[in-house]
């Protein structure tokens, strides 16, 4: 018996009938669709996607006739009964109890909902199933001409993309102080960028506080002060593992999520869990937290239906590094395991490096930058990576995702053998270079400060700026010493004297120009480190002060 479809759900039920011709299987789902692509909703609602039923993974009937499936739609499992092995079910002939001899609870999450006056406003949908979508989509065929997304998470961030490529006036409103939080703050503003270049109205470090219901539209007043007008509102300020039906059961649950063992198995007999509604253990930091998402989801799937048919040979559930990727316009962002933030809460000690290569070689045409940075602890352990660019951005999120997963150390990345020609990447490419620049971090050839010790450096260092003149009247730190990386041999004592025995920081554009300059400074005695990832990274964390801040030489 599955509670739940989708992805955890049906990945189980499939793989259980391929290992087993002789079980009766039976899918249990409230909604009227099992088997749907829930990460393909926003696109229906912006029109990418054409036809409703293309969503439609697979139908019941299908299901019926291809894997002898017994799938039950608008069965709403309201409860348990551990010790009877039975599931209370709520259909629309009434209650029913049914019996299980092995049950696979796949709930998923439900939207949350804050505390916002009038969030009960007909105009206010969810992004979470079929319904929604299509009900976006009607009102947006209808004429709608303006939305405000309340949230800037992944589901956010594309619900408020497609709409506005719809010429939506749209508005996407964030607590957090950037779009897309799990993004650190210098990937985040090239998103931020982009959405306004679509035209949305990004709001962050604010919150919507009330909804006023109109007749022709909504209005959406802010922490602000701000009033916003809206004729949709879409809710995407999270989710949480849907398990309310469970908790008189005897289920244990943490913060709501479900607790499972490395095979799925839950504290009551013969009954299991996967997906988004399930606590994960992050390999990384080691915190505890539900991972809804997809891939995940489809693989516990799969390991839970072998450990019930065949657990001599079953593998165990590997925990998520939550590798996740999203368009938004012409970029792309994505990344894997932890962020700096979740690994300075973990009091993990890590050092962030920052890369901005191009995605394949620059004299073949179309070449366009990525922005990547991978952290890693003293022992050379890959911790986490992010990345944003308008191509090649997936490719070398999976291979770091992948050697992640491997235990690789930043210093192996020089050795992977990675596909090459002009048209899609680097002899070296940006992932052998993030090891090459991780290597001599390692090995003290070269040392880093991050723009987040920006006022600190400037306090205790003489800060150099190795760029050409040209370069630095664009903007500069205030108070930093220019001397292009060419003139830095023959100026040394120039340097020197201004240094007057303090440590020195190069900065340049995006970093290379810094390591040779900070190689020359090491030959003549001086100590100094290099700003990783230069000007670029710089400027992307002061993001919309950063012409405030700088200053021209």
């Amino acid at each position: 018996m599955i509670v739940g479809g989708v992805a955890g759900g049906m990945s189980c039920a499939a793989r259980a009938r391929r290992l087993s011709e002789e079980a009766e299987i039976i899918v249990l789902d409230r909604g009227r669709h099992v088997s749907f692509a829930n990460c393909g909703l926003p696109y229906y609602v912006g029109g990418e996607i054409e036809d409703q039923a293309d969503l439609l993974v697979q139908t019941p009937e299908r299901l019926r006739a291809w894997l002898n499936l017994d799938v039950r739609t608008g069965h709403d499992v309201v409860g348990i009964d551990p010790e009877a092995q039975e599931v209370i079910v709520r259909t629309a002939d009434g209650v029913q109890r049914l019996s299980y001899d092995a049950l696979v609870l796949s709930p998923g999450a439900q939207a949350t909902r804050p505390p916002v006056d009038g969030l009960d406003s007909p105009r206010v949908a969810t992004l979470r199933s079929v319904e929604d979508a299509a009900r976006l989509r009607e009102w947006a065929d209808a004429g709608a001409r303006s939305a405000v997304v309340l949230g800037a998470g992944f589901i956010g961030v594309e619900a408020a993309e497609v709409l506005a490529r719809r010429g939506i006036a749209t508005t996407i409103v964030e607590y957090a102080e950037h779009v897309l939080p799990p993004l650190e703050r210098e990937h985040a503003y090239p998103i931020t960028q982009e959405l306004r270049g679509l035209g949305v109205d990004v709001r962050t470090g604010t919150a919507a506080e009330s909804i006023t219901h109109g007749a022709d539209a909504d209005e959406v007043r802010l922490a602000d002060g701000t009033r916003v007008r809206a004729d949709l509102i879409v809710l995407a300020t999270g989710v949480r593992p849907d398990t309310d039906a469970f908790t008189s059961s005897g289920l244990e649950l943490e913060r709501g999520a479900i607790i499972v063992d490395e095979h799925g198995r839950t504290n009551l007999p013969h009954v299991y869990a996967v997906g988004d509604a399930t606590m994960s253990t992050d390999p990384v930091t080691g915190a505890r937290r539900p991972v809804p998402l997809a891939g995940p989801a489809n693989r516990a799937g799969r390991l839970v239906a072998d450990f019930i048919m065949d657990p001599d040979h079953a593998r165990p559930i590997p925990a998520p590094l939550g590798t996740a990727i999203v368009r938004v316009g012409g970029m792309t962002a994505a990344m894997t395991g932890a962020n700096r933030a979740a690994l300075d809460a973990a009091g993990i000690e890590c050092t962030t490096i920052h890369l901005h290569p191009n995605q394949h070689a620059g004299y073949f045409p179309g070449a366009s930058q990525l922005h990547l940075s991978v952290s890693f602890a003293p022992d050379g352990r890959i911790l986490g990576a992010q990345c944003v660019g308008r191509d090649g951005v997936d490719k070398r999120i999976d291979v770091l995702a992948t050697a992640i997963r491997a235990g690789l150390g930043v210093a192996d990345l020089i050795d992977l053998d990675l596909a090459y020609a002009p048209p899609f990447g680097q002899a070296k490419d940006p992932v052998n270079l993030a090891g090459m620049l991780g290597a001599n971090v390692l090995n003290g050839t070269v040392e880093v400060w991050d723009v987040r010790d920006l006022e600190r450096v400037r306090q205790t260092h003489l800060l150099l700026d190795v760029r050409t003149r040209a370069e630095v009247a664009r903007g500069m730190v205030p108070g930093a010493l220019n001397i292009p990386h060419t003139e830095l041999r023959a100026r040394i004592e120039e340097v020197r004297q201004a240094a007057a025995g303090r440590p020195i920081g190069v900065i340049c554009q995006v970093g290379v120009r810094a390591n040779i300059a900070h190689r020359i400074l090491a030959g003549n005695g001086l100590k100094s480190s290099v700003l990783t990832g230069g000007m670029i990274t710089l400027r992307a964390w002061l993001g919309d002060d950063a012409d405030s801040y700088l200053v021209g030489a």
